[in-house]
């Protein structure tokens, strides 16, 4: 099994769409630490899992500086963000979402979704 990780810091803001008082709830920003992590048995017809360029033109290219309320189709939870960028990578696993220092989110794909 081969295994690759790339790691991006993107830039973005975002407000969440909660039931409850929260300061969330406001416009805010991070500076996101977002690591995606892939697997393969066999490499592919140029020798990689996934090229990393790939990875950030899907992810980092796309989410960077934006308002993920506006890019994302969903409530911009970490826990969200890291399912979707899970699902933008075919050989992705694992994701894990720094939202700020001390608060980070790890999404693992069931393996009957892989």
């Amino acid at each position: 099994m081969f295994y690759v990780t790339k790691k991006m810091e993107v830039a973005g803001c975002h407000h969440l769409n909660l039931p409850y008082e929260s300061k969330c709830t406001r416009m805010h920003g991070h500076n996101w630490i977002i690591t995606v992590h892939c697997k393969a048995r066999e490499l592919n017809e140029v020798g990689m899992v996934v090229d990393f360029t790939h990875i950030k033109q899907k992810i980092h290219d796309y989410l960077d500086h934006g308002n993920f309320n506006e890019l994302l189709p969903f409530n911009p939870t970490a826990e969200n963000i890291a399912r979707w960028v899970c699902e933008q990578i075919p050989e992705c696993y694992k994701v894990e979402v720094e939202e700020s220092s001390n608060n980070t989110v790890t999404y693992v794909a069931d393996e009957a979704e892989q």
